[in-house]
């Protein structure tokens, strides 16, 4: 079953588009989105609630069509975003009384044991905390209801690496539970490479790639060398290339072509998603000092 299915959704902004955007995103796993800032995550995210609302497309979540039973869709969604939804004068408890009517599989017992986790106090007011506290009752509240997929856009951006690894522990433990899904966009990109089983490239409001996140990591290759060792037809095997006085690095689609290509006479690194990421929209160019 498709936790997700997207079929040519479409959104045009004055200065940006998204544009017959498809993909699916299959149950009981972690997909990465990733791309630069402005590649358009947050919005996609948005138009999967209809937050933001689609000029054309279908969207599906969980099997069913978004808006026509957008209810029954969001009572079994989680949604986290990097910014604090909740009012601030309100106490933490006090927003969980008024949020939890709204979910029937609200599960009391595991509220207050991820607060007990998190170190948060259902007397503390929302605004009188810090932006990782916050952070967390969001998480909190997202996961208290028993949610099938959850949604987070940019869940940990600002924050330090202890509160990133204890979150991601947090999602793994959460997706032992069996049929969960989680799209999980991000540009620390270091997250997903520990925890993402694909991972969905989103540029300039276009889908690069969706791809099993292992299968990457092991056809795609940094490559270093020597600058002389690069012509024409070597060139078209990069994706992306950064040159310089003493070599060139770049990233290629086919570790083995490239290996064919150049023998012992260039070295390869397995690349991380942020080098794909970087390489993959950036032009081949030569150093700006040189």
């Amino acid at each position: 079953m498709n936790a997700i299915e997207v079929q040519g959704i479409t959104k045009h902004y004055t200065t940006r588009r998204m544009d017959n955007i498809s993909f699916t995103v299959e149950q009981g796993y972690i997909t990465g989105l990733i791309g630069p800032n402005g590649a358009g995550k947050s919005t996609l995210l948005r138009m999967l609630l209809h937050i933001v609302k689609p000029q054309q497309g279908a969207v599906k979540l969980l099997g069913m069509e978004m808006p026509h039973r957008e209810r029954d869709i969001k009572r079994q969604v989680g949604y986290i975003s990097d910014e604090s939804h909740f009012y601030h004068q309100l106490r933490m408890d006090e927003i969980k009384r008024i949020v939890a009517p709204f979910y029937p599989n609200w599960d009391e017992g595991l509220y207050k044991r991820l607060m007990d986790r998190f170190g948060l106090s259902g007397k503390q007011k929302v605004g009188q905390v810090s932006k990782g506290m916050k952070m967390k009752f969001a998480i909190v509240m997202a996961l208290s209801h028993h949610p099938r997929l959850l949604l987070m856009d940019e869940p940990t951006a600002g924050l330090d690496p202890v509160f990133r690894r204890e979150l991601l522990e947090l999602l793994l433990e959460w997706m032992e539970q069996g049929d969960r899904t989680i799209l999980y966009s991000t540009h620390v990109t270091t997250d997903l490479d520990r925890a993402a089983d694909y991972v969905l490239f989103l540029h300039e409001g276009q889908v690069l790639f969706h791809r099993e996140k292992d299968q990457l990591f092991d056809t795609y290759a940094i490559v270093k060398g020597d600058s002389r060792l690069l012509d024409d037809d070597v060139r078209r095997m990069f994706i992306g290339i950064r040159e310089t006085e003493v070599g060139f690095e770049g990233l290629v689609r086919e570790r083995a072509e490239a290996m064919e290509a150049f023998g012992k006479e260039a070295s390869f690194e397995r690349p991380s998603l942020e080098d794909i990421m970087f390489y993959s929209t950036r032009t081949q160019s030569g150093g700006i000092f040189s």
